[in-house]
């Protein structure tokens, strides 16, 4: 029985030494009995030196009543998710998400455990992000609406409605699919509008975790918690300003309410702070899935949907105003000629058909790089033509589709479907390729017999 319990003991040590999260177990009276590894190099501490000592024993920074361990201990109530800043056994300032359990035997706490994750790395990297992009907005241009092209009725409709928005203080929710350009829409309504000289601050919601996000957003204040500074959040950075929320649905349930109160009173409450302070900021929030369907999922509170779509703009994806493709090819290749030194003349009008045709599922995103792409591939003083184009887009369509795959009974026939695909994509880069087959297997991704095998089924002519 002794060996099966010394057994256990060892995978439970095992296993505590292997996790990727740090351990500390505390007994009765707070002294640490148990202290892994990964808990050492978080806090900067052999585990040798902390055996047998309570926490603010070996850390400076830590006061008894602000340990999370003793606190637990007292009460006998759990703590989940609780983010700490302290100075660790290197005198450097560390950064954890810990969850603080009691150990209950017969109604009284014999023992704690805490498991910490660091987040330091995260919090710096993510700090750092935010920094850059901001300084990157304040070195870089900024779009403004002559940067947003397009005849298309709906299109007119989205930038009048933006246009008009950059003249208000309310609330803007833009809906887009990805790619379709809500940044370019956003910075607009801010640089051409009442704020332009205003700090303007984006924030990827889907980029920072909710922990993070919410000591960033609106600030900490010394004594909040273990390790609390006075640090400004965001949007008393931004205070006469914008704020971007971008793709907001990804925020959690609680941060959208805190973020309702502050739309409707307008002032904020640091983090462990007391006063209130408040705030003239300007919100444009963006979502990339249909509001009704987010809401209807629990992803977006009703609520806070409501009071951020005071002004909603919708901008339509690309495959609904093709007739603003010719202008954007035009406008593309007017950039890139400067930014890769060439002189593309235009582009043909098959190739420009097929960019019409094409449905652009990465929508202007999408555009824009195809045709960076042609004119890296194109020679000087060229026209853009099919060859020079991703073969995916260059095949995408055929003007004969519904013949393709449709007997005179209207029936669809998925083999011919398919196998007319296949054929139309073989010619395709069999021309591409001046009709080498070698090139074209290459190109296609198998063999030069199985291409030619192919091209023998589909009774595909090739020229020599």
């Amino acid at each position: 029985m002794d060996s099966e319990i010394l057994n256990a003991e060892k995978i439970l040590e095992c296993l505590l030494e292997n996790l990727e999260e740090g351990i500390q177990v505390v007994d009765k009276d707070g002294k640490t009995i148990y202290y892994n590894t990964v808990m050492g190099k978080v806090e900067g501490i052999q585990p040798s030196e902390v055996l047998g000592k309570k926490v603010s024993e070996y850390l400076e920074d830590v006061k008894e009543a602000d340990s999370t361990l003793m606190n637990v201990l007292k009460t006998g109530e759990k703590i989940v998710g609780l983010i700490q800043h302290y100075g660790n056994g290197y005198k450097k300032k560390v950064t954890t998400i810990n969850t603080t359990v009691p150990v209950a035997v017969d109604n009284k706490v014999i023992a704690v455990i805490e498991i910490a994750k660091d987040m330091t790395q995260l919090k710096e990297l993510t700090e750092s992000i935010c920094k850059l992009q901001n300084l990157d907005k304040k070195i870089n241009s900024h779009y403004t609406f002559s940067d947003i092209y397009g005849d298309n009725p709906i299109m007119k409709t989205a930038i009048e409605k933006a246009k008009k928005a950059s003249m208000s203080s309310s609330s803007v929710l833009i809906y887009a699919e990805t790619g379709s350009g809500k940044e370019v829409f956003s910075q607009s309504i801010h640089y051409d509008g009442l704020r332009k000289n205003k700090p303007f601050i984006p924030i990827n919601c889907a980029a920072i975790p909710a922990l993070l996000l919410e000591g960033m957003l609106f600030g900490t204040e010394k004594g909040g918690f273990t390790g609390a500074e006075n640090k400004k959040g965001l949007f008393e950075e931004a205070n006469h300003g914008t704020i971007l929320l971008d793709e907001v649905n990804s925020l959690e349930p609680y941060l959208q309410s805190k973020l309702l109160r502050v739309l409707q009173e307008g002032y904020i409450r640091p983090i462990g702070g007391t006063k209130s302070i408040d705030i003239d900021v300007r919100i444009i929030a963006t979502l990339n899935e249909e509001p009704e369907k987010l809401i209807e999922s629990g992803k977006l509170r009703k609520d806070f949907y409501y009071r951020l779509c005071v002004l909603r703009i919708n901008v339509p994806p690309l495959r609904e105003r093709k007739d603003d493709i010719p202008i954007f090819v035009n406008k593309l290749i007017e950039r890139y000629n400067k930014i890769l030194c060439k002189n593309i003349i235009g582009i043909d009008e098959v190739m420009m058909k097929k960019l019409q045709e094409y449905n652009w599922p990465g929508n202007v995103r999408e555009l824009t790089n195809v045709i960076e792409a042609a004119i890296n591939m194109a020679d000087y003083n060229s026209i853009l033509t099919e060859n020079y184009f991703d073969f995916r887009i260059a095949c995408e369509n055929s003007n004969n589709a519904q013949d393709i795959i449709t007997n005179d009974d209207g029936n669809f026939h998925l083999e011919n479907y398919m196998s007319e695909i296949e054929k139309t994509i073989i010619e395709k880069s069999l021309k591409k390729n001046k009709f080498n087959v070698s090139k074209a297997a290459r190109q296609l991704g198998i063999s030069r017999q199985n291409l030619q095998y192919k091209i023998k089924i589909h009774k595909i002519l090739v020229e020599y």
